[in-house]
């Protein structure tokens, strides 16, 4: 479709791309954006082979609050041949110069679609959450914040979906969870995304829905690398600090899971329609395109990665 778009955007001189929709539309205008004004393959970009400094503008209206597109310069695209499904990160380039965000558009969206576009609000938050970066407190606040905020609307939303006030504010929440501000200052870590890209890539799921299953990451890192977690669990889930970082690490991702299954989203490869997946083939192609390690929070080796998709299952 992004060379299809390409092909249309050089036939008559495109100025621009808007994009109305999700995040799938806007990350497929980007790609468009950046491969109208380039001699060569836009996959370049997504495959590292050049750096991404110009494209046409982008503008967007946005019918569906979930990846946060229309206020980064992230782009992510799968590629059918080889099913590689790859993130393009540009601090500029494909930033939208513009997004109209109605919040009545969204009115008419499935509940299930709905809860999806929040879990992967929420993933995004966490992404930058999980770090080793000290003296982080106002950044760590915000997104506890939003995290707080998001648990307490979706189930709202969902009961009265066209609610303006409801839906405005997740909306808004969206383009906050990845517009940068949550990650201010801190070293992002990111492998949750890159997890469920795999699954997503072979197995066509839902991204956000796939997300849902990020808390076997959680649990794997609460043996390895708790204190995010921990602290994760006080401030967003309400435990109490036992002193035991560990533990209530895991009462955290116990009602974590128990949230996710409140709103229909799926917390098993199972649920996910993902019945008896290849790991050896995810974790291969995993390393493959992030290299090994793989994160930041803790860097982790395939065997690592094969641990966390069997908590998965």
């Amino acid at each position: 479709e992004v060379y299809e778009g390409i092909g249309m955007a050089r036939k008559f001189n495109a100025g621009m791309m808007l994009a109305v929709g999700g995040g799938s539309v806007i990350d497929a205008a980007k790609a468009i954006a950046a491969g109208a004004i380039y001699d060569g393959d836009f996959w370049d970009f997504w495959a590292g082979k050049k750096t991404l400094e110009k494209a046409l503008p982008v503008g967007v209206v946005l019918t569906i609050p979930a990846a946060g597109s229309e206020g980064s310069g992230n782009s992510v695209i799968t590629k059918l041949d080889g099913l590689q499904k790859i993130s393009l990160k540009t601090p500029r380039a494909l930033r939208p110069k513009f997004a109209l965000m109605n919040p009545e558009l969204t009115f008419t969206l499935p509940p299930y679609q709905t809860a999806a576009g929040a879990t992967d609000m929420m993933a995004h938050i966490l992404e930058r959450y999980f770090n080793n970066t000290a003296a982080t407190d106002v950044t760590d606040n915000i997104s506890e914040a939003l995290l707080r905020t998001i648990a307490a609307l979706v189930p709202k939303v969902l009961a009265k979906p066209g609610d303006y006030d409801l839906r405005a504010n997740l909306m808004w929440s969206g383009t906050l969870a990845h517009n940068g501000i949550c990650g201010t200052g801190v070293v992002e870590d990111w492998t949750s995304h890159f997890l469920e890209h795999e699954l997503s890539a072979i197995y066509g799921v839902t991204h956000g829905a796939g997300l849902a299953v990020s808390p076997a990451y959680q649990t794997f890192m609460a043996s390895h690398n708790a204190r995010k977690i921990a602290k994760l669990a006080h401030t967003v889930w309400n435990v109490a600090n036992s002193g035991d970082e560990k533990k209530d690490a895991l009462e955290g991702i116990s009602r974590f899971k128990k949230f996710l299954k409140s709103i229909g989203m799926p917390v098993t490869l199972a649920e996910l329609g993902v019945g008896n997946p290849d790991i050896g083939l995810l974790v291969k192609s995993l390393h493959a395109h992030k290299g090994n390690p793989v994160g930041n929070y803790c860097p982790l080796t395939p065997a690592d990665t094969r641990e966390i998709y069997e908590l998965m299952l």
